[in-house]
C-alpha cells in the first residue's frame, strides 16, 4: 500500500513539473494576463458540459475533455507560484471547485447508469461521490485542527494527504473507465477504496493530533 502511494506521488510530481514548465511558457506568451483564478473558474465551467457528455454516454469525448481540463488543476497553482499570487484564498477556491467538479461528474455518471439500465450501480455512484467528499472533508478538518500551529499554508495542506485515493487518482480511474466503457465498475471501485482512504486518514490524523 505504501509502495503504491509512493509511486503515485512520484508520477504526480512528474506531471506537476511538466505543468509548471507549461505554465511558465503560457505566462510568458500572455504577458501574465491569464490569472490563476481565471484558470480555476474555466476548469469548473468546463466540467458542466463534461458531466452532460458522461450522462449522455459520449464517454470518449468526455474522457478527452476531462484529461485536458483536469490538467488545469495543476496549472492554476503553477501560475499562482510563477506570478507570486499564491494565497490562502486561492487554495480555498481551488479545493472548493474540485469538490464541485466531482459532484457534477458523479451526477453525470449516475444519470448514465440509470439510463442504460444499471440503477443499482447508480447507487454506487452516489456512494463514490460521498466517499470522495469524505476523503477531502477529513483532510480539511485535520488542517483546521492544526491551523494554530506555526506551519505555512502549503505545509498544512500537505500534512494530512495520506491514502491512495486522492483527487487526481479518483479522476484517473474515472477517465480510464470512460475510455474502456467500464463506468459501473469504476464507481464501485472508487466508492470502496475512497471509503478505506477516508478511514485511514481519520486514524492517521487522530494519531497525529
Amino acid at each position: 500500500m505504501k509502495f503504491i502511494s509512493e509511486v503515485i506521488s512520484v508520477i504526480r510530481d512528474m506531471v506537476r513539473n511538466l505543468i509548471f514548465q507549461l505554465a511558465k511558457k503560457l505566462n510568458k506568451i500572455t504577458a501574465g494576463n491569464i490569472t490563476p483564478n481565471s484558470v480555476t473558474y474555466t476548469s469548473l465551467l468546463a466540467h458542466f458540459p463534461i458531466a452532460v457528455l458522461i450522462a449522455l454516454e459520449y464517454n470518449i469525448i468526455g474522457g478527452v475533455l476531462l484529461i485536458i481540463f483536469g490538467l488545469f488543476d495543476s496549472l492554476d497553482g503553477a501560475l499562482a507560484r510563477i506570478q507570486k499570487k499564491a494565497s490562502d484564498k486561492g487554495m480555498l477556491l481551488d479545493a472548493s471547485t474540485d469538490r464541485m467538479k466531482e459532484i457534477l461528474l458523479y451526477c453525470g455518471a449516475a444519470y448514465a447508469l440509470i439510463n442504460n439500465g444499471n440503477p443499482n450501480y447508480a447507487v454506487w455512484a452516489v456512494g463514490a461521490c460521498g466517499a470522495s467528499l469524505l476523503v477531502s472533508y477529513i483532510k480539511a478538518k485535520g488542517e483546521t485542527a492544526i491551523a494554530g500551529k506555526k506551519l505555512t499554508a502549503n505545509e498544512v495542506n500537505r500534512a494530512f494527504a495520506d491514502g491512495i485515493m486522492r483527487f487526481e487518482v479518483r479522476m484517473a480511474v474515472l477517465i480510464l473507465a470512460l475510455f474502456t466503457g467500464q463506468l459501473k465498475y469504476a464507481v464501485v471501485f472508487i466508492a470502496i477504496t475512497s471509503t478505506f482512504t477516508a478511514i485511514g486518514r481519520l486514524i492517521s490524523i487522530s494519531n497525529k493530533l
